[in-house]
């Protein structure tokens, strides 16, 4: 009577799934680490907006350029949306680049999908910044009070 031994488990992994020599460099647990946390801070920073914009004063009929002008006139705010942007962007810039990472076969085209993410990414978070940075509430040529 023979006993058939099974192949070692190295064997019966199809190679496309094997996975490469291990890395030293700890980036993807850390970004999936960022991707944990920066959920968590983004739900508390959404839900305070919301609660903020929505529910306190009088409800979205009062959102309009004189509210934003008043709320980013507080460092506070300027701060609270300034987190959401950085966060909001990196971890969504995360997101799409593990899905570029596991659906785009060639080097090439992952390169290019990467780099295209990041310049729009860097664009975004620079662009938005400085509107909150150098909002300024009054118009050339306003007669307001408070802008004289």
């Amino acid at each position: 009577m023979s006993v058939s031994i099974p192949a070692p488990r190295s064997q019966r992994i199809d190679p496309k799934y094997k996975r490469g020599p291990k890395s030293r460099s700890s980036f993807e647990m850390l970004a999936w680490l960022f991707m944990r946390l920066s959920g968590v801070v983004l739900i508390v920073l959404i839900f305070g907006h919301l609660f903020a914009n929505l529910m306190v004063g009088e409800g979205i009929s009062g959102i309009g350029f004189g509210f934003v002008a008043g709320k980013w006139a507080s460092p506070i705010w300027q701060f609270w949306d300034l987190a959401m942007l950085w966060l909001a962007m990196l971890h969504g810039t995360n997101g799409v680049r593990t899905i570029i990472n596991d659906y785009a076969e060639k080097h090439a085209t992952r390169a290019w999908l990467k780099g295209i993410l990041y310049v729009a990414t860097i664009f975004i978070i620079v662009l938005g910044s400085l509107v909150i940075f150098t909002f300024d509430p009054c118009v050339a040529g306003s007669q307001l009070q408070q802008c004289l």
